[in-house]
């Protein structure tokens, strides 16, 4: 009688010690998720970034050349 007691001792321990391994596999993952979310939205911004800042200096390209169209030096 005593051994099967133990052995569902045992069996409630393993059964405990599986769902918190479990709850904590699924704890990382959903930081590994987010983690790769913000990784994600990081790099959009910086893309975009780097496309703004694209049209700022093509824009200011446009404004010397306008100047210079319209610079009394050139007539």
């Amino acid at each position: 009688m005593q051994a099967v007691k133990e052995k569902l001792t045992d069996m409630k321990e393993m059964r405990k010690a599986r769902a918190e391994a479990k709850a904590e596999e699924k704890e990382e993952k959903e930081m590994a998720k987010a983690r790769m979310e913000v990784a994600h939205e990081v790099r959009l911004a910086k893309e975009a970034d780097a496309a703004r800042q694209m049209h700022l200096n093509k824009a200011g390209e446009a404004v010397k050349n306008e100047i210079a169209k319209h610079s009394p030096e050139m007539q």
